[in-house]
Formats: C-alpha cells, structure tokens, sequence
C-alpha cells in the first residue's frame, strides 16, 4: 500500500503548504523563471514534447550542445521532464559544467508548477525527485548563492515528497529527518514507520537502517533475525563507495549473529522475494 493511502485525502492539502510556507523566496522564484535563456536553432512552432524528443535523440547520438538548446526550450515552454532532466545533468555535470544553482532553478520550475500533478502519473516519480533534489540542497545550502540552508523548508519539501508522491527515497530521508531531530522534533517511532514504508518498496538504504536498528535494538524492540533479513536485502543493492556502511553493518551483524538466525533470515528473504514477484 502506497504512503498516499495511509496519509489519506489531508495530503492533497500539502500542495498548498508548498506554494505558501514553503515558497522559494522571490530572488530564487526570479532566477528559476529566467534559468533557461531562449533556445537557438529551433523551429519556433516545434512543441515542448517534440523538443523534448529531439534533446533525448540527440543524447543519445552524443550530440550534447544540441540536446541542452533542444532541452531548454522545451523546459522554456514548461515541460516537466525536459526541466527535471537538465536539473539531473546540470547536478551531475553529466554532459555539462555541473552548476549546482542551475540545477536547483529547475528542479524549483518543477515544485512550483507540478506540485499538485497526480501521484499516479509515470511523470510523478520525476516531479518526486525534484522535490527530494530540492530538499537535498535545503540541508546543506549552496555555496557562494542565494541558497541557504534551510532544515525546516527541507523537512517540507521531502515530507511532502514522501506523503503525497509516495517516494520511497522521500520516505528514507524523511525518517531520517526524525531520527536525527532535523527540521523536525526527533521522533524514533516516526522515523520507523517511514523507514518500514520506503523497505518494503526496495529503498536499499531504508532496508539496511531498518535492519541495523532491529538487529541491534536502536530504538526499536530486538528482532535479530529480521534485522539480518534487511541487511541481507539492502546489502544486496549497494552499489558505489557511498553504500560502504550498508556493507560493513551487514558483515556486522552476521558475524554477531548465530546459526539458528542466519537461517532465520535467509528464510525470511526468500519469502520476501518471493511475495515480491507476485506483485
């Protein structure tokens, strides 16, 4: 079951706490609106989903000037995707110089223009994003610009993320948002519950917290052998340096625990993957 039907219909009221309380202040709302300067080389009657066409054509050609002019003007005439995609290239420097203010205007083109489009879309999982993106610039701020750091907007825009889209990499960061007392009052009982929502839709590092913090009793009641079963899961999507503490607390935890839990576990996560194809 998805967040949005536990949350209920009180999450449709959030749209409306993202266009008030958590509005981008008004020098940020200017440069997201004028973050695109007007494309060249383009039929002036070509439509935002035919630009936004020929970008993606074009990426994959490796022509990659041509693909941000075609990108851009199809984010110019309000194409949610084409705005998500540059904000992703221009965070990554996939393709381009990475400017970090560049990537924040647009995934801020995105939050206040798709706030309220159905969580049900294909296209929701990128409006998520950009609201996760968004609340990752919020924690930290962004050096040298008009983005400070902000953990109450933070908490918002990725609570808001998480309830009314249903994202499970909201769902992460916003339980860790409790754990830690960030942005919010701590609150260990939140936290779990958000963790155990973005597990069981596959969130790696959801699984593995939830599995460290069960194995060891943090803050939770002690289920060693469950505990190791969202190790074992989360350890078996790590992937990259920064998934490192997944690794470590899975060995951890196995060589902490005995035969009749191991077994235990590995039982448990074949019934996982089990139910988990039939869905």
């Amino acid at each position: 079951m998805r967040t949005f039907d536990l949350i209920g219909a009180g999450a449709l009221l959030a749209a409306g706490i993202v266009g008030s309380a958590l509005a981008l202040d008004a020098k940020d709302s200017r440069s997201a609106a004028t973050a695109a300067p007007p494309a060249s080389g383009l039929v002036g009657n070509q439509t935002s989903l035919q630009a936004f066409q020929a970008g993606t054509a074009l990426l994959k050609s490796g022509d990659t000037d041509k693909a941000v002019t075609a990108l851009r003007y199809a984010a110019e005439q309000g194409h949610p995707l084409a705005q998500w995609k540059l904000g992703r290239m221009y965070a990554d420097g996939d393709g381009v110089k990475r400017d970090h203010v560049q990537a924040f205007q647009f995934f801020s083109r995105i939050a206040n223009e798709q706030a309220e489009m159905s969580p049900w879309t294909q296209q929701a999982r990128f409006v998520a994003n950009a609201y996760v993106s968004l609340g990752h610039y919020y924690l930290t701020g962004i050096p040298n610009s008009s983005v400070q750091r902000d953990v109450t907007r933070a908490y918002g825009l990725i609570s808001y993320a998480a309830s009314y889209f249903g994202d499970a990499d909201a769902q992460y960061l916003l339980a860790r948002l409790y754990l830690e007392g960030t942005g919010a009052p701590k609150d260990s009982r939140q936290g779990v519950r958000w963790l155990g929502l973005a597990a069981n839709k596959g969130q790696h590092q959801a699984q593995a917290l939830l599995g460290r913090m069960l194995f060891h009793g943090e803050g939770v009641p002690k289920q060693r052998s469950r505990g190791l079963m969202w190790l074992t899961l989360g350890r078996d999507a790590a992937a990259g340096a920064e998934d490192g503490w997944i690794v470590q607390s899975y060995e951890d935890a196995y060589a902490r625990a005995n035969e009749d839990e191991r077994a235990s576990a590995d039982t448990l996560v074949k019934n996982w993957l089990k139910e988990e194809r039939t869905h």
